[in-house]
């Protein structure tokens, strides 16, 4: 059995998926999703993946969860544990992502396994690609608002653009996530232009009346999607993956939005610089997609 820890927003919760998920198939055992530490977290939407996608993989049990650890199964122990700096005090049962970057040894790892981390690179499942976006399929009809931007990003060339702000702005975070400005939208811009005539650009953010300040005034024309809030904002996700191609911010939301688009040929711009803090991001990005 694999069990994958699932924390965080939306985003993270789907490369903790996507990785278990390609382990799990790598190694013929069954996958279980830990999600009993929602309970103490009060970020984003809390657990989403079962309510947006057509996921299969049961929740864990308690049981399962303590059979498979013993005595460190509990929560908080789990919490203590899957920190990098606590690895060494693991057993042989635990699978802890021990930097940011990408980890060979995630797919070496044989036997029952608890996974514990982040995971954030398609390194870890780019063997499984096609299976994972069949995976995240959305749930979700496509009611009359998004069906209308849909059929108007199919008119002609389109390009999802995401712009982050909110949480990115609070003091606890300048230190940490690059804010995406006006300079990178700007060569991003210039350069899918350059490269598609005629793109047609798409803007979601959880901050629109910025876009429409800042962005609209000086690149447009841009069309900026604001009837999506809230427990809806995963609707944008998919309005972003229907688009031609993609200038995405340092955002697990709006990388996610670009990936589940499989067309071979499509233009993916991202930012050079995803975090401040110095943590390693050079995995984070595939290789075929462009930073500036």
């Amino acid at each position: 059995m694999i069990i994958t820890n699932i924390i965080g927003g939306l985003g993270n919760q789907m490369f903790q998926y996507a990785s278990g998920r390609s382990l799990s198939l790598r190694t013929g055992r069954s996958l279980r999703l830990a999600t009993d530490q929602f309970e103490a977290y009060t970020l984003h939407n809390g657990f989403e993946l079962q309510r947006v996608f057509h996921i299969e993989a049961p929740l864990a049990t308690e049981a399962e969860v303590r059979q498979l650890l013993g005595w460190q199964a509990s929560p908080a122990l789990r919490r203590l544990f899957g920190r990098p700096a606590m690895r060494w005090l693991t057993g042989n049962r635990w699978g802890n992502e021990p930097h940011f970057q990408f980890w060979p040894g995630l797919a070496a790892l044989q036997g029952p396994r608890y996974l514990h981390g982040y995971w954030h690179t398609e390194r870890y499942f780019q063997e499984y690609a096609d299976q994972i976006r069949a995976d995240f399929a959305f749930r979700m009809e496509w009611d009359a608002q998004d069906e209308a931007v849909r059929q108007r990003m199919r008119a002609q060339p389109s390009a999802s653009l995401h712009v982050r702000r909110g949480d990115y702005t609070h003091a606890k975070n300048q230190g940490v996530y690059a804010l995406c400005g006006l300079d990178y939208y700007r060569e991003a811009i210039r350069l899918l232009r350059e490269r598609v005539p005629g793109v047609r650009l798409f803007a979601f953010s959880d901050d629109p009346d910025w876009v429409d300040a800042h962005l609209g005034t000086e690149f447009g024309p841009i069309e900026t999607v604001r009837h999506n809030s809230g427990n809806r904002s995963v609707h944008d996700m998919r309005l972003m993956s229907q688009a031609d191609h993609h200038i995405i911010a340092n955002s697990s939301f709006s990388w996610w939005g670009a990936w589940l688009n499989p067309a071979p040929d499509k233009i993916v711009v991202a930012p050079r610089h995803w975090f401040l803090n110095g943590t390693d991001d050079r995995d984070l990005i595939p290789t075929s997609w462009i930073r500036v």
